[in-house]
């Protein structure tokens, strides 16, 4: 049976209060007013005393509006037919198709236990170098990208939307302008591969509290797609919108706020986004990638503060490509000894080459004469950016090793890399060795070396009068 109440004590923007016991933390309402009904969700108790964030906000709400308690928290169904719909933060269609009822499972549940996860052992490809070669994405890893605002963050993530090596893709966008929407919905229709994604959809002018249940959403259904076999990759964007909702409402809520004004919690709200992904013994896989973007491109701002003790490294998008300087994948030790044998060591020599190119570039710009190491340095970094860090570049993993051995070569003599003579035997690119013309095939031994012999007369011959001349 529902609970009813009439009486609301206080309105504070889009959160109302009263005194209701018997409620639980996260529990759904509906409040209705003269302006019809809207869904609230519990977000703070105090004893008997209830706040509730409504979500269509708390214009209109008299203090007499009814507040019926529906004894479950925030839920969102999940079958096969979720594949390819879209979504608004409540659960709701954003994409005019059909509401979908059956199988509802609750948002928002605790993590998975320890004992069922495994150790992560498999590599997520997604065609781009600079993270297939020096940063690989592990199948159960959460990892942010570090970015400011103005990068190609979104489409970096629709980008791997499209190419990663895993069954589903759910796409959790929080704050999102809506020409960020049309590009996520067009380029995943476009490309055919938004009939194996699930895309949950906050824009900024959608309620707030409808922010903090998207990434809810997404890894709720994730899960469910995880036990169902799925390997799962859940792309979230943008991590610091939900957190400065999360601000938001507390600051409504008069609490007393931490550093720079965000909620004393924000760490535990985070890991227990974070904290989702897993790799089940027996079932599938949840990886989590999401965007954080830094605040004035502080990387000791809270939110990248904090998330970086929680995830397993970091992607740094900086100038429209990914830093081989600060980025970091903790995991990926754990798949790099098995993709192929020169993969760690052609991954080590080209980050150590680029970083001398780096201080090379630092010499040039103050004046300094640049010796023959240094223009093979030029030329490398030249190289390697155009090659491989260029977030256009889109090349299979073996095709990226090969590029890197290539562009060893065009620069370096075998032992200035340093690297082992048995790698250098097995993967440097040989030079090619030109055949004679057809020409040059078919004449007899004795022209061949007869017209030597005359094009090494013919040349005494032009400089002989010149040095006679001379004399």
């Amino acid at each position: 049976m529902y609970k009813v109440y009439h009486r609301i004590d206080q309105i504070a923007g889009n959160v109302i209060t009263l005194n209701a016991p018997g409620v639980s933390y996260r529990e759904l309402a509906e409040v209705t007013s003269a302006e019809g009904t809207s869904l609230a969700q519990v977000i703070r108790l105090e004893g008997r005393r209830v706040s509730l964030q409504v979500f269509a906000g708390g214009r209109g709400i008299a203090t007499d509006a009814r507040v019926r308690f529906l004894g479950h928290p925030m839920r969102t169904s999940f079958s096969e037919a979720l594949l390819g719909r879209i979504f608004n933060g409540s659960g709701l269609s954003r994409d005019n198709g059909p509401a979908l009822e059956e199988n509802m499972i609750d948002i928002g549940g605790p993590s998975v236990n320890p004992a069922k996860r495994i150790i992560p052992r498999n590599m997520i490809r997604t065609g781009i170098p600079m993270i297939d070669v020096f940063n690989t994405l592990v199948e159960s890893q959460k990892i942010p990208v570090f970015s400011v605002a103005g990068e190609p963050y979104n489409q970096l993530l629709a980008r791997i939307a499209l190419q990663a090596e895993v069954d589903v893709i759910i796409l959790g966008g929080m704050g999102l302008k809506y020409d960020d929407y049309l590009f996520f919905r067009d380029t995943l229709e476009e490309a055919g591969a938004l009939s194996r994604a699930v895309m949950f959809i906050h824009t900024a002018a959608d309620p707030t509290v409808e922010c903090l249940l998207v990434p809810d959403m997404s890894l709720a259904v994730a899960e469910q797609f995880a036990l169902n076999e799925r390997r799962v990759l859940v792309l979230l964007t943008d991590m610091t919108n939900f957190c400065d909702s999360l601000k938001e409402i507390e600051i409504t809520m008069e609490q007393i706020p931490s550093n720079r004004g965000y909620p004393g919690d924000l760490y535990s709200q985070l890991a227990a986004r974070y904290e989702k992904a897993v790799d089940f013994d027996t079932a599938g896989s949840i990886t989590i990638l999401s965007v954080t973007t830094m605040p004035g491109d502080d990387v000791t701002h809270p939110i990248p503060d904090n998330t970086g003790y929680i995830t397993e490294g970091q992607f740094y998008l900086r100038n429209g490509r990914i830093e081989p300087f600060g980025s970091l994948s903790r995991l990926k030790q754990l798949v790099n000894k098995r993709t192929r044998e020169d993969h760690r060591t052609i991954m080590n020599t080209m980050i150590q080459l680029y970083a001398g190119y780096r201080e090379t570039l630092e010499k040039q710009a103050m004046g300094f004469r640049m010796g023959a190491w240094d223009r093979k340095l030029l030329k490398y970094g030249e190289l390697f950016e155009r090659e491989l860090m260029d977030l256009s570049v889109n090349i299979p993993l073996e095709h990226a090793l090969d590029t890197c051995w290539r562009i060893l070569a065009e620069c370096f003599e075998p032992p200035e890399t340093g690297i082992p003579t048995a790698l250098v035997e097995k993967f440097w690119p040989r030079t090619r060795i030109e055949e004679p013309g057809p020409a040059e095939a078919d004449r007899p031994p004795g022209e061949a070396q007869h017209a030597a012999t005359g094009a090494e007369a013919s040349e005494e011959e032009e400089d002989g009068p010149s040095d006679c001349g001379g004399r």
